[in-house]
């Protein structure tokens, strides 16, 4: 963004998915303003950190309403340590289903602690001179 000194922030908004993170970092971008992790959030859709399955492929996402997570007893990821996670799949399924209000306030907080741990290790990533080896293990 040439028209922007270098010492002032650039922040684009609307910028949410994963790539696009990726994408405006290695162009200088340093803040971003989303609605998307609340809105997926909405739909039933929980972000993943690629420990967790998170890929390019599946758009770092899964669905709560998959059939496979009716019965689950595991978190979704158990590193993340957001409130969220405290709980198994099966029972945020039954929330999501339920329309329990409860669903929609753990899936976003879900949403918002991935991305801001993304953010985190971006920045620790360029601190370190390893932007692109990060962006690797991200995105293959």
């Amino acid at each position: 963004i040439p028209l922007v000194p270098d010492e002032l922030p650039r922040h684009l908004l609307g910028i949410g998915t994963v790539e696009d993170i990726f994408w405006s970092v290695s162009r200088g971008i340093d803040t971003f303003d989303c609605v998307m992790p609340t809105r997926i959030a909405r739909s039933g859709h929980l972000l993943l950190h690629p420990r967790a399955g998170g890929t390019p492929r599946n758009k770092f996402r899964t669905s709560v309403k998959l059939a496979r997570w009716k019965a689950s007893t595991q978190p979704l990821d158990s590193h993340c340590g957001c409130q969220c996670c405290r709980h198994s799949m099966g029972f945020l399924r039954h929330l999501f289903m339920s329309k329990e209000l409860l669903y929609y306030r753990l899936a976003s907080i879900h949403n918002l602690t991935v991305i801001l741990g993304l953010m985190s290790e971006i920045r620790d990533a360029i601190s370190r001179g390893r932007l692109l080896e990060l962006k690797t293990e991200w995105m293959g």
